[in-house]
């Protein structure tokens, strides 16, 4: 099954560039653990007291009804719009006696098991034999619009998709896989009666808000539900495979503690109102319950090009760039203590030419503060923001130059290799 593992955590800035990664690179490994899966936890019963008046009872019953339907209704269907106002008020939301086990249910059917087939030559013969993984996914549009993991599908020469009620799908193709991060699009050919997913926003996330995980753990167990919190953002890590031979940088991940097993890669990180709010991506080998998940905002451009049938494309601005801490700022004798410093790394020039970035004129040493009026830090790094636009956008960055703040305009452009 399908597991990425963390090997160790880094701090290493991330860069938005032209230059190529390891979207090819076969990620999908049989999971060699013996480790137990964990138990999708079970959603507390009420407790009635025989003292309790009937006429009292009987409300409490309704008002219980009342409520799992109007959640039932609000967690389904993608949420596009305007990227700033998406969910602002849904992460705030709290579970509360019951609702974990409704979320559960409300979101699973939307959530779905990714079983792929890899064609591999044997190291002593001209054989090709096929290994099979597993990993998750969850529905984007009843047309059968898939998201999930780049390790889970990269590579694959066969793709098949298993629904929460058993229906199994083999008509199923790669859509396409980003060049920037851990993501891919699938697509069922041939239905239009699925359930979607509803979309939350994670730029408006916080340490310590409870979420639930779903996911197929181990490969073996479908749409298993655990819970717990988000225990930390804008996290960078190194991840490898089940056999430390492929590695990947991951930037700016939510880290939380609800249990994510191999298997549940490509599955959703959903919040107190049902929403999705990332993919579980990783978790740690060498610790309990550290897992971490893709912010669903940093991929929301590309998904809404894809269902606008715009095809798979991540936006740019094409400059590369080191995150700002208080402790670089310092350092480097800087104004501000977060954003996004343009800076060219070893041959490699700052600002690409040609890019939405060089035609707005952005120059080495801007230091970019705030996206539409969202600020980098908290809320996502400059890659995270932009990546909740689309290619044609045209979006407003604040940049401190010389010690002044001013805004320029761009039109954002398509990633190229």
């Amino acid at each position: 099954m399908t597991e990425k593992l963390i090997s160790s955590q880094t701090e290493e800035s991330d860069f938005e560039s032209s230059s190529k990664t390891n979207d090819s690179v076969e990620k999908a490994m049989e999971d060699k653990k013996t480790e137990k899966a964990e138990e999708a936890k079970e959603a507390e019963k009420v407790k009635s007291s025989s003292n309790k008046l009937p006429v009292f009872l009987s409300v409490l019953a309704l008002a219980c009804s009342i409520y799992n339907l109007s959640l039932t209704r609000n967690l389904t269907g993608n949420n596009f719009g305007n990227p700033g106002q998406i969910g602002r008020d849904s992460n705030s939301a709290n579970f509360t006696e019951g609702s974990i086990a409704s979320i559960a249910n409300a979101v699973s059917k939307s959530v779905v098991s990714i079983v792929t087939s890899t064609d591999q030559k044997s190291f002593f013969s001209n054989e090709t034999t096929s290994q099979t993984a597993a990993g998750t996914g969850f529905i984007l549009s009843n047309d059968g619009y898939v998201a999930t993991n780049k390790h889970v599908v990269s590579g694959a020469s066969k793709i098949g998709v298993i629904l929460d009620d058993g229906t199994a799908y083999e008509d199923v193709e790669l859509v396409g896989t980003d060049p920037l991060n851990d993501f891919a699009i699938i697509k069922i050919n041939n239905v239009n009666n699925l359930s979607p997913v509803k979309l939350g926003d994670s730029k408006t996330t916080s340490a310590g808000q409870q979420v639930v995980a779903i996911g197929n753990a181990l490969g073996a167990y479908q749409n298993s539900v655990t819970s717990g919190i988000i225990s930390g953002k804008g996290r960078s890590l190194t991840a490898t495979d089940s056999g430390r031979t492929q590695y990947e940088t991951l930037s700016d991940m939510i880290q939380t503690d609800a249990a994510i097993n191999g298997g549940n890669s490509g599955g959703p990180l959903v919040n107190a109102a049902g929403e999705v709010i990332g993919i579980n991506t990783a978790y740690a080998s060498q610790g309990n319950n550290v897992g971490f998940a893709i912010p669903i905002s940093s991929v929301k451009g590309i998904i809404k090009n894809v269902l606008s049938g715009k095809g798979f494309e991540r936006a740019v601005i094409g400059v590369r760039y080191i995150n700002l801490t208080p402790t670089i700022a310092k350092e480097k004798n800087l104004s501000v203590t977060r954003g996004a410093l343009i800076a060219s790394s070893k041959n490699n020039k700052a600002i690409i030419s040609g890019s939405a970035g060089d035609k707005a004129g952005l120059k080495e040493n801007d230091i970019i503060t705030a996206v539409n009026g969202t600020e980098i830090g908290s809320s996502g790094s400059l890659s995270s923001l932009i990546g909740e636009y689309s290619v044609g956008d045209t979006v407003k960055i604040t940049v401190v130059r010389g010690g002044k703040t001013e805004t320029l305009e761009l039109t954002l452009a398509a990633y190229k290799q």
